[in-house]
């Protein structure tokens, strides 16, 4: 009997609780920042888009791919911002603040990739804008637009 409101309650707690991806992402985070806390004040610029380019090869097709597209296209559209791992993510940040991320498919089982901005993201436009973009392929209509959006986001 002890076995199974063991059972139930670790079940509950699995419904409120936490997902195993998003526990995934927070260890990713904590070891992120353990990484962060090692390198010190000797972290380079290099060092981040070490991390990003091997979480990049870690990705499948398409996500990878896409991946790719982006991180070319903020080097070249917004060389100010620094890439480093986020939550187990690539991102792309501004002053130790996270600007863009991308998101795969995979990471949470969804259906498309994201490529999503925070608020330091200088895409203001009126009272509302998109923070987050689904991507489910790659093109040159794809991949002007989001040259727009890095461009305008690095500020």
């Amino acid at each position: 009997m002890t076995t199974t409101k063991t059972t139930a309650t670790k079940s509950a707690k699995t419904a409120v609780g936490f997902t195993a991806e998003e526990r995934a992402a927070m260890k990713d985070h904590a070891a992120e920042l353990k990484t962060a806390a090692r390198r010190g004040s000797k972290a380079t610029k290099a060092d981040g888009e070490a991390d990003v380019l091997a979480k990049i090869a870690e990705m499948i097709d398409p996500d990878r791919s896409m991946a790719e597209h982006i991180h070319a296209i903020v080097k070249e559209h917004a060389p100010e911002l620094s890439p480093k791992l986020w939550y187990g993510m690539p991102s792309y940040a501004k002053d130790g603040k996270v600007v863009l991320f991308f998101q795969t498919a995979a990471k949470f089982g969804y259906r498309y990739a994201t490529l999503g901005f925070n608020d330091l993201a200088a895409l203001d436009d009126g009272e509302m804008w998109p923070t987050a973009f689904a991507l489910t392929a790659w093109n040159a209509g794809v991949e002007q637009r989001i040259t727009d959006l890095v461009t305008k986001a690095a500020g």
